[in-house]
């Protein structure tokens, strides 16, 4: 049983926890007494093998006043928790996904620009972005699990708008509405500018039944594989941010509270990583905090992996809101 357990028509549940909300993902849990395992020394440079520039963690506060914050995709404890209990009720009417299920999603990139060229990015660009994201998901950078998810780019949108590109969110609906291509198995990936140094944003799987024309992905253009982002430009973003859009919640949701963010092989964290604060341990419970993982908020050449927990609850997330 994991910290959610639940049942399926009435079975007993061993995969399914939980983790859903509103539009665009925001973070929050609860944490259940499972103690996860720690990220040894060793795993830890494991982890980081691809890179070797991985600074310690810098002031929280001066991060976010000076540098970019992920995203916003914070959730209190009570909207994790709820996300949780949508998922558990949609799971009871479902057949348990087949472990090591291999998808491929229908992925369609919309790049918003500027007239002056800002934004424009190239077709060798998205398909780096594209193949970062796919090494990311078969746990091509580190230990972790091969998640099963593929994406494959079916199409690029092009849209010169300045008022788009600049000031997402008084126009998202708009965009969205006119932009976005598929169901609830595509995901659409929209860049462009984001202010007051957002890196990304994402929808939840359980935000699609209300909000369809909302669903998707948004990174800012700078954090492709290559962009202007400093630390941040190895396109892990994109992999964060889709963490999200399959039902991930950030390692730190809920602090060192139970049931933490619903996955049992992430440690706890009491708060978010920034750097790569190697061997940091913030909470009580075992195992050193996983400041490598992709749904951290560490720079990106210290992230490096998904768990096989996490693997799970994507699959589930999948199985209950996407299929």
């Amino acid at each position: 049983m994991n910290r959610a357990g639940k049942a399926y028509g009435g079975a007993p549940l061993g995969i399914w926890s939980g983790l859903l909300f509103t539009a665009l993902a925001l973070a929050g849990l609860v944490l259940t007494g499972v103690a996860r395992p720690e990220e040894t020394a060793a795993e830890a440079q494991r982890a980081r093998g691809h890179d070797t520039a991985c600074p310690p963690e810098a002031d929280t506060a001066a991060r976010t006043a000076d540098g970019p914050d992920r995203d916003h995709n914070h959730l209190t404890p009570a909207e994790a928790a709820e996300l949780d209990r949508r998922l558990n009720e949609a799971l009871v009417t479902q057949q348990a996904p087949a472990k090591g299920l291999r998808k491929k999603v229908p992925t369609v990139v919309h790049v918003i620009s500027a007239s002056d060229g800002r934004g424009d990015l190239s077709d060798s660009t998205i398909s780096r972005q594209i193949n970062t994201m796919n090494k990311g998901f078969s746990g091509g950078y580190g230990y972790g699990a091969d998640t099963g998810f593929r994406f494959k780019l079916r199409a690029v949108t092009r849209t010169v708008n300045d008022s788009w590109f600049e000031d997402f969110g008084e126009h998202e609906s708009t965009m969205k509405e006119k932009l976005r291509r598929g169901d609830a198995d595509t995901l659409n990936l929209y860049m462009l500018n984001l202010p007051n140094g957002m890196l990304g944003r994402s929808t939840f799987p359980q935000d699609y039944e209300k909000s369809p024309e909302l669903d998707g992905v948004v990174v800012d253009y700078r954090t492709v594989p290559g962009g202007e982002r400093e630390k941040f430009n190895l396109g892990f973003t994109a992999v964060h941010e889709t963490g999200h859009w399959l039902g991930l919640f950030h390692t730190f949701q809920n602090g060192c509270e139970h049931p933490g963010d619903y996955v049992d092989d992430t440690p706890f964290e009491s708060k978010q990583a920034a750097g790569c604060p190697e061997g940091r341990d913030t909470c009580d419970q075992t195992g050193r905090d996983p400041v490598h993982n992709f749904m951290n908020y560490s720079d990106d050449p210290c992230m490096s992996h998904f768990t096989r927990g996490q693997r799970e609850r994507m699959t589930e997330h999948w199985a209950a809101f996407r299929a």
